[in-house]
């Protein structure tokens, strides 16, 4: 089976969204920091995390951001992350 150029951009888009999620995960939850993530790029810089967030403006704990988590975790049954994240939603909804 052939692979063709626009299924490779798929694929490509799908995992850059999919890292954007768990670096997402493990900012809001506070498992990483922007910091541990830069190094785990090596030599990347900031510009090359993927995130659904700006992390120079906002923590990304903001409902709609935490609500895109779920909802991506909930598709891939990951309901551990889901209620993890339910509460960090919850918490800060009291605060805002």
């Amino acid at each position: 089976m052939e692979v063709k150029e626009n299924d490779m951009d798929f694929l490509e888009d799908l995992d850059l969204y999919n890292r954007a999620m768990e670096n997402a995960y493990y900012i809001i939850t506070g498992k990483k920091t922007l910091d541990d993530l830069l190094n785990d790029l090596g030599e990347g810089t900031a510009d090359d995390i993927a995130l659904p967030f700006d992390p120079m403006r906002e923590d990304g704990k903001t409902p709609d951001i935490v609500e895109m988590l779920i909802d991506h975790y909930e598709q891939h049954e990951d309901y551990e992350k889901c209620a993890e994240l339910t509460n960090i939603k919850t918490n800060a909804s009291e605060y805002r």
